[in-house]
Formats: C-alpha cells, structure tokens, sequence
C-alpha cells in the first residue's frame, strides 16, 4: 500500500475572533492515526485572553444579531454557505489525515453540515411564531407568548464526524438569534475551522467565532457568566464535566453523550443483502466510532447463524489501511489509548470463552505503528462482559442470543445508555410495539446508523446519553426562552370571559 499524502505540506489554521483571523504562538501538532508519528497539520493554541475575547466578541455582535427577524437572519445564513462545496473535496482530504477515516466518510461529513444547515434555515417561518392565550373566566388578560433568543452559546464537538455534529446546532443557535462560538476538538481541529471560518466571514463580525486549543485553557467558554448555554457532544465523563463547571453561572447545556445502541433482529426478521448491507454498516461504519452506531446485537436464537454469516461475508471483504489510500473501505481507530481499550474487550471475551471472530489484514510499511485494529464479532458472550456493557467505540460487536421479544427488550433496556435502538421484523405491529418500550431517543426500524437520520427529526438521549434536543424546530427552540406578554382585557372581552 503506498502512501497519498507523504509530500503533502502540513495544513495550518488560526482562530477567528471578531470578524479577524488571528495566530497564536503556541500550536497544537496534528497527527494521522495511521501513521501516529507523523505531523499532518498545525492548529492555533488560544490563551486564555484569546478565549475572552472570542466571548466579549460574540456578547458584541449579539444585540445587532438578535434583533433581526427569523427570516432576515436566514437570508444572511443562506448567503454565508454560498460556495462552501467548492472547497469540499480539500475539507474532505484534511478531514480523513486527521481523523483517519475514510475520505468517502469525511466527504460526507461536510456534505452534511451544508444539507443540516439548508434544512434548519427551511424553518425561519416557524421561529417568530407567536401564540395567543385570549381572556377566560377568573383570567384577565389575553397573553401572547412568543419565543426570544438567549445570548452568546458555546458549541463544543468531538472528533468522530466533527462537521456534520456541529451542524446539527450551529444552524439552529444562529437562526434562533443567538450569537456561537465554536470549539473544534483539539486532535481534529484543521477541517472544522477551515470550514467555519469561510461561513463566519461572509456573517457580521463577531457573529461566529472559532477557538481551538488546549481544553486546559478553555474553561471561559463554559463558566465564563456572558455564555448563556453550552452544547457538547463528547464522552459521558466529558459530559458530566460539562455539566459542573456550567453549573458555576447557571449557564444551561445540551449533552450528547454517547450510547449502547441495541439492535434487536427478531425471528421474521428480513435478513437479505439490502439488510445486512444496512447493518453492517450500522456497526462498522468509521470504523465503529459513532455515537449512533449498533453496539449490541440481540438476535432471534433461530437467526443467530445466518446474521453472523452475513455479517462474516461483508467483514471479509473489509480493506484496512489509510483513508486516502485507494481501495481502503476500514481506517484506523482515532487514538491509541481507544485502540488499547478495544484490544482490551476483545481480549477480555475471548478469555471468557466466547467465540470471537476477527477479521482483515492489518497494514504494514509506514503504517504498521497506526492504531489499526482488526474488526470483530463476538458471538454470544456473556451479558456482564465489557464488550456488552459500556461502549466499544471500535469496530467490534457481541451478537447475543434471545428467544421471545420481551427478553430482548428487557436486555436492550439493561443498560446506562439511551441514545438509539433498532427493530428489525417483518411485522411493522411489532416494530411499533417493540419501539416504543425502549428507553432511548430514536428508533429506526429495519434500519440503523447516521446515514440513516432522518435529520428533520430531533434527536437526542436519555439515560446517561444525555438531555436536550437537536435537529428540526426543538432543536431551534433549544436555543431559545419564551417570553409571556399579557394585556389586561377591557369590560367587554372581560364580561365575554365570564359567559
């Protein structure tokens, strides 16, 4: 396998602060998880007083920002992504070196924040909307109760698809009449701020503002008292760090925080290569690293042959190797310490006596130090085990047998996480039924996994997958308050009242 990228200059990106690009003097060293000793790229490191500033800025511009209507703030946002495609395949390259997956899934990525961003400005009619609440007996007064914007928000996204999370409410915290500022994740920091920057110049300074750097020099985008809310996609132990520092100025939080998805495939399940395709690609797809992605398979005793069958006949075709390496269809796992843990789960199950099956050559050459994993399946192991019990987050998988629904919905359920699940059946009764006793935010049926989101929807978790929306209207109303005006009645609407 021959590298595409070993001649390639590192890439270089600043924050952007108050309609300004601005350098630091400290940088952070980006580097490719197939080749963990080689530096791709160099993002701005901001201080503390950078972190200020982008603050002071967005608190700045937002009194001007706030006070246009839904519509004329759409029209802005619409002008500021005009063009962003052009630069779509560089996004996707830089992307894929810094984040190691496949540069099909990288492209993607931005493709998907321009379509979240088309489909958030889709609903500027709906922001300004106002309700009348009119006099009634012992009520004096008529109420109109309308929705307000809240101030300046921090949107902070990890590393997996970092430009299509952000764009599940960026869009929406604009739109809303609020004023952002974005954190990239500082391993993967180049292709976020490349893209944002080009929107947040073509929007009124200070409106948008990008900081990248150390999390030790971030705190003031949390607990600093001008930030009115802070949604953050990452870790439940990030999550819960989050939480406390907001805690600090009461400054509210939108937490996505990853699940344990179960995928109950029952007896009448299809199970033809349409399917399987569907959830082979629910699991493995960036090389398991989506929040979204099955994490548990629980199978119909009757089908357990035929679903690791299928899945044998797809992991077997499976190319690892770099992401912009033709013919690769599986890239590296992120970062050491999680090809650690996999490795560990893996080991762990296949001491405890379960049949683990592995799968793909792993690379060679300039490659052979990449945190590369061979993708597995686990076959009936035991429920107590970690590859069971917490997220993998790699690209590994325990199939798990059941034997009527009301066990696999109890097995789906036992568990800390409630972000997704999936039913696959023939019956669509049954998927509603089944559907609707899972504990989680989202359920597909027959289908499974991000390329799948129906991103009109809002999303989000329950359990320790987190709280808040994103997506669609609750995703905009997310970033808002609502204010209650009330009128006094006169006589006669009083008298009208009383009747």
């Amino acid at each position: 396998m021959t590298s595409t990228t070993s001649t390639t200059a590192p890439v270089t990106t600043g924050l952007y602060i108050g309609g300004q690009e601005r350098t630091t003097t400290d940088v952070l060293d980006v580097v490719d998880p197939a080749r963990p000793g080689v530096v791709v790229g160099h993002a701005a490191a901001a201080t503390r007083e950078d972190v200020a500033d982008a603050v002071a800025a967005a608190k700045a511009a937002y009194p001007a920002w706030s006070a246009l209507s839904a519509t004329e703030r759409a029209a802005q946002m619409a002008a500021a992504i005009e063009g962003l495609a052009d630069e779509r395949d560089e996004d996707a390259r830089v992307l894929s070196l810094e984040n190691g997956k496949i540069v099909h899934e990288a492209w993607v990525d931005a493709l998907v924040f321009e379509i979240r961003w088309q489909l958030a400005l889709s609903l500027a009619e709906e922001v300004d909307a106002t309700k009348v609440l009119p006099p009634a007996p012992g009520i004096p007064v008529q109420t109109t109760v309308a929705y307000q914007s809240i101030g300046v928000v921090t949107l902070i996204v990890p590393f997996n698809w970092p430009i299509a999370i952000l764009a599940a409410a960026l869009p929406h915290a604009l739109l809303a009449g609020n004023t952002a500022i974005v954190k990239p994740p500082p391993s993967t920091p180049l292709a976020t701020t490349r893209l944002v920057q080009r929107v947040a110049e073509k929007l009124p300074p200070g409106v948008l503002n990008v900081v990248t750097g150390r999390d030790s020099e971030m705190a003031g985008l949390i607990d600093n008292a001008d930030i009115a809310k802070v949604c953050f996609t990452g870790s439940v132990n990030g999550g819960k760090k989050i939480m406390e520092m907001a805690s600090r100025s009461l400054t509210r939080v939108t937490l996505e925080l990853g699940g344990n998805d179960p995928a109950i495939i029952r007896a009448d399940a299809v199970l033809d290569d349409d399917h399987l395709d569907r959830l082979f690609g629910a699991v493995y797809d960036t090389t398991g690293q989506i929040c979204m992605n099955a994490k548990r398979l629980y199978v119909h005793r009757s089908r357990m042959d035929e679903l690791v069958a299928g899945l044998t006949a797809r992991l077997e075709k499976v190319v690892l190797g770099h992401g912009l390496a033709e013919g690769t269809t599986m890239g590296p796992l992120h970062q050491p310490a999680q090809k650690a843990f996999v490795t560990e789960i893996i080991e762990e199950a296949k001491a405890s006596g379960a049949t683990v099956l592995e799968f793909g050559e792993l690379p060679g050459g300039e490659f052979a130090e990449g945190n590369f994993l061979r993708p597995a399946v686990v076959v009936d192991p035991d429920p107590s085990l970690r590859v069971v019990t917490q997220e993998q987050f790699g690209p590994v998988i325990p199939v798990i047998p059941f034997d009527d629904d009301a066990e696999a919905v109890r097995q789906a359920n036992d568990t800390w996480a409630g972000l997704c699940a999936s039913v696959w059946t023939a019956d669509t009764d049954s998927a509603n039924r089944i559907g609707a006793q899972l504990e989680c935010g989202y359920v597909w049926v027959n289908d499974h996994g991000a390329a799948r989101l129906d991103l009109r929807a809002p999303f989000g978790g329950m359990k320790a997958s987190g709280m808040g929306r994103e997506q669609g209207i609750e995703g905009v109303r997310a970033f808002q308050d609502t204010r209650s005006i009330a009128h006094a009645a006169d006589e006669t609407e009083q008298a009208g009242a009383a009747h």
